[in-house]
């Protein structure tokens, strides 16, 4: 008889379709407030029902010119408008095409012309560009631009454009609300790149997205108010963000500055916030660093200690004994959902002992994005949690040590690479997609991550380290700011010792009083893997004076790293 797992799944309302969840969020919590924003120093509310009829009203404009139904574009930064062309498109037969605002703008260029859109939405930072590169996109039929003001030519005014289509519809138009849209066709083209720059876009279809929010919500729920802080072209807040909080009617506050999301969550106090563990960590250290510098780390210490032994004997009062921390968090946090990199245990423990649950979870824009997630009661944070209950997962190209290539199989894999069978074939093999990370179960079905495939060192003595593993011990140690490590050759050019190459930010070294770097990385960076086996220890340091060059998405691109 197979044993109960020790957690049950949430109940979750089924929906087929980005429209039906629209209508049902309408209907069922209509005058509640979708989303609030700041605009010229003021808080704007948006209720569901305002929010439902302004992507009614882009989409009647967009279908009066003919596009409904094509591929149409958003370059621009985080805001309402960007989630209302979203949603319309969502709900329409037609093609998304989110571009992430941080590229170069020859990559820009290329996303456009190779996902056949034929509108652009931009905000105004990127109009001078557009203005000069209009020949360069031959297939764009209008840019609505975000922030114009007046029509243009075929550069018009979004104000305007959502404008025509309000009045079109009090008239009687339905050419938008009347369209019908295959659920298994691409809705999404989504371009991602890795740390090797390749573009590549992903078909996400419809039924990909809904049951990346349907089952995603079964393992992991959400509560009443979330603060939005990651870029939206990504599939992780996109997704798992944005249609996950419009499935449970939150109220979805917006933030408008990376610079300003703690103050933004003591401004908007939200019970749950997406994030990555870059961000964690930096909340992390502040804490500590702002104990050392007020004389309590050690005060901390002890409370940490004396909270962790009451709950054993069933006495919760984290809130309380914490209550300083929680209201540098808006007084309301109750979880941080984290993913999109690896994540220390250790920032899991922490938070777990404050009063905060930071619930770790693994996706790829190929599975929309979500693969799997802990559970709120059968969190590890030394996991990604347990497979969504949508996809199955197998391992392929198994490591002496019980380590294969995840593959993923299900309603949320991708219909392949836009453009692209050969590509497509390598990794979409009978339906299981290869997702290039290695992993395994741990004893109790939850998935742990170990790296990623290309970047898997082979020593000379066959032995296989994963380089994520031990990075993540390395960066443990408080003032170092980045590290990566990697194999270094012998004279016959044979991988067989390991070198962690680190950068340590000047503020840190003055802040942990390191006068001798390269002694102090010496003894700490022994101190940190002295438990591994002897091939995983490094045996060289380099300290760099510059930060990694780094991906959009502030991963560090490996392969641009010079080694000696």
């Amino acid at each position: 008889m197979a044993k109960k797992p020790p957690f049950q799944y949430y109940d979750v309302v089924k929906i087929d379709t980005i429209k039906e969840m629209m209508e049902l969020a309408v209907q069922s919590a209509g005058d509640k407030v979708a989303f609030k924003y700041r605009e010229d120093g003021k808080i704007v509310d948006v209720t569901y029902s305002e929010f439902y009829a302004d992507t009614m009203a882009i989409g009647t404009a967009l279908a009066s010119i003919g596009m409904a139904d094509r591929h149409v574009a958003m370059l621009a930064e985080n805001s309402y408008k960007w989630i209302s062309v979203y949603l319309t498109m969502l709900q329409s037969p037609g093609v998304y095409v989110p571009i992430d605002k941080e590229l170069p703008l020859v990559d820009i260029l290329n996303i456009v012309n190779d996902s056949d859109s034929e509108v652009l939405f931009y905000s105004k930072r990127y109009e001078a560009d557009l203005l000069v590169n209009v020949g360069k996109m031959p297939n764009i039929k209008y840019f609505i631009g975000l922030d114009r003001e007046e029509d243009d030519g075929n550069f018009l005014s979004f104000k305007t454009f959502k404008e025509k289509g309000e009045k079109l519809l009090a008239d009687g138009d339905t050419s938008y609300t009347r369209m019908t849209s295959d659920p298994y066709q691409m809705r999404l083209l989504v371009y991602t790149s890795g740390t090797t720059g390749m573009q590549k876009g992903v078909m996400l279809s419809e039924h990909n997205v809904v049951y990346c929010v349907y089952c995603g919500l079964q393992v992991s729920t959400v509560y009443n108010r979330s603060l939005s802080v990651l870029p939206y072209n990504h599939t992780y807040e996109a997704v798992a963000g944005l249609l996950v909080a419009i499935h449970k009617h939150l109220t979805v506050c917006i933030n408008d500055s990376l610079k300003l999301v703690l103050k933004n969550l003591q401004e908007y106090k939200p019970d749950t916030v997406y994030l990555v563990p870059a961000f964690v960590e930096v909340f992390y250290k502040k804490i500590w660093a702002n104990a050392r510098q007020n004389g309590k780390e050690k005060a901390l210490q002890a409370l940490i200690k004396t909270s962790n032994a009451m709950r054993k004997v069933g006495i919760d009062m984290r809130r309380t004994m914490f209550a300083s921390v929680h209201k540098a968090f808006g007084g309301n946090l109750r979880k941080i959902v984290c993913g999109g990199a690896p994540l220390r245990p250790e920032l899991g423990e922490f938070f777990d002992a404050i009063g905060i649950a930071l619930i770790n979870g693994y996706g790829i824009t190929e599975c929309s994005p979500l693969v799997s997630a802990n559970h709120d009661d059968f969190n590890d944070w030394n996991t990604v949690g347990i497979p969504i209950p949508c996809v199955q997962i197998k391992f392929d190209n198994m490591t002496p040590d019980g380590v294969g290539e995840i593959c993923v199989k299900g309603d949320t894999v991708m219909l392949g690479y836009y453009k692209q069978p050969e590509l497509t074939a390598e990794c979409l093999k009978d339906g299981w997609f290869y997702t290039g990370d290695y992993g395994k179960f741990n004893d109790r079905g939850q998935l742990m991550i170990t790296g990623r495939k290309k970047n898997l060192i082979v020593l000379s003595n066959g032995k296989n380290v994963f380089p994520e593993e031990i990075e993540g011990y390395i960066a443990a140690i408080p003032y170092i700011s980045e590290v990566v490590v990697y194999a270094i050759k012998d004279e016959h050019g044979m991988e067989d010792a390991l070198c962690a190459e680190v950068y340590i930010a000047p503020e840190k070294m003055e802040e942990f009083g390191v006068t001798d770097p390269v002694e102090s990385l010496k003894t700490d960076i022994a101190k940190a893997v002295e438990f591994l086996p002897h091939y995983k220890r490094i045996s060289k340091i380099k300290i760099r004076d510059t930060e990694f060059e780094k991906t959009t998405t502030n991963k560090i691109r490996r392969n641009k790293i010079v080694k000696d």
